[in-house]
């Protein structure tokens, strides 16, 4: 029987690009190699698509794009092709592809970019669609559907690029609306580049400017205090949410805009909650999934206030990969081994490839 061929993209231009490599190395690893027939494509800092034939310690350590056997390649976007173009001496090959696993995050890469040209390939790929991945980037549009579907948030504002000559005015009108201390953001950021605490006014005309380098659009949100919980949420029609983690380590400082767990070390699972708060969490990870569009898995980053209030703070449709990363934490509690996991992931992206919706 012949093995399926998946592809794995890792790198791109994103600030995430070394998140990339790390998860990249260790799914790589992971692929069942009796099942599938491995094949590796990765984007430059500088955004170069090279096939890459090294093994999985190159992407890691990050010194895979000075293998002397990197050749230019690109999906094509010619569902005729569904599959690699490679070009080395001036010769293009076509290399076949069943299944595409992107792992790329940030702007340009895990925002819908990749996965409208692999809609436009048609081969199957793992994870959210683009206008599911779209959204979830952007802080902005996640605020908006989270407001429609009644999933609480933070109070937020947002200001864009046409008011710019306005600043001091929207930041007045936003502090005297939401009070201090305010986490300002890039609406599009994967990372916390950009990210900053405005305590005062000084503070927040500062911070706006400092995102507004990073985006188009900034989102201003009522800093919210509180215990960070973590959910992943698995599958398609009938996704399931697994058990809820807890990042509880006071000597990692929050990251406003992304949750950044190192190694996931300092997660618990599960985590210490009353049985009601834990369907809520659940409930309201899967309902945020649904409403976005989500497809595959994410990763659902919330807040429990001193009060009892649940307020997301994120999904995130291409989270960390890497075994001891939080989503394949969360999945392993469920049962999931990390090789079942990217195996059932790239099943059920291929089981679902003819699905619209």
């Amino acid at each position: 029987m012949a093995k399926i061929k998946a592809a794995v993209i890792f790198g791109g231009t994103a600030r995430e690009h070394d998140l990339s490599l790390a998860s990249a190395a260790e799914v790589i690893s992971s692929i069942p190699r009796d099942k599938y027939e491995v094949i590796c494509i990765g984007i430059t800092r500088k955004g170069r698509w090279l096939y890459f034939p090294g093994d999985a310690e190159s992407i890691a350590d990050g010194t895979w794009d000075q293998d002397p056997d990197c050749t230019s390649a690109f999906i094509s976007p010619d569902p005729l092709h569904r599959g690699i173009i490679t070009i080395e001496n001036g010769e293009t090959s076509l290399k076949k592809i069943d299944v595409v696993f992107p792992i790329l995050m940030g702007k340009r890469c895990g925002d819908g970019t990749i996965q409208g040209l692999l809609d436009l390939s048609g081969i199957p790929y793992v994870g959210s669609g683009v206008l599911a991945s779209a959204s979830c980037t952007d802080k902005s549009h996640t605020h908006m559907v989270m407001d429609d579907y009644d999933i609480k948030t933070a109070q937020w504002r947002l200001i864009t690029q046409r008011e710019i000559n306005y600043l001091d005015k929207k930041c007045a009108e936003i502090s005297s609306e939401l009070g201090f201390p305010l986490v300002v953001k890039p609406a599009n950021s994967g990372s916390n580049a950009g990210v900053s605490f405005a305590h005062n006014s000084e503070e927040l005309l500062a911070a706006v400017k400092l995102a507004f380098s990073s985006d188009n659009k900034v989102v201003i949100e009522k800093y919210i205090s509180g215990r960070k919980l973590e959910a992943a949420v698995y599958g398609y029609d009938s996704p399931i949410c697994s058990a809820i983690g807890e990042i509880n380590d006071p000597d990692i400082p929050y990251d406003p805009n992304n949750f950044n767990v190192s190694t996931g070390d300092d997660l618990t699972i599960p985590a210490d909650l009353p049985k009601d708060i834990e369907e809520k969490v659940r409930e309201t990870a899967v309902t945020a999934f649904k409403a976005l569009g989500c497809k595959g898995m994410a990763r659902a980053d919330m807040f429990l206030t001193d009060s009892g209030e649940l307020l997301l703070n994120k999904i995130g449709t291409m989270p960390g990969l890497r075994k001891n990363s939080v989503f394949p934490r969360l999945m392993e509690e469920l049962g999931y081994s990390h090789d079942e996991l990217i195996d059932g992931l790239m099943e059920q992206a291929m089981d679902n490839a003819d699905r619209t919706y």
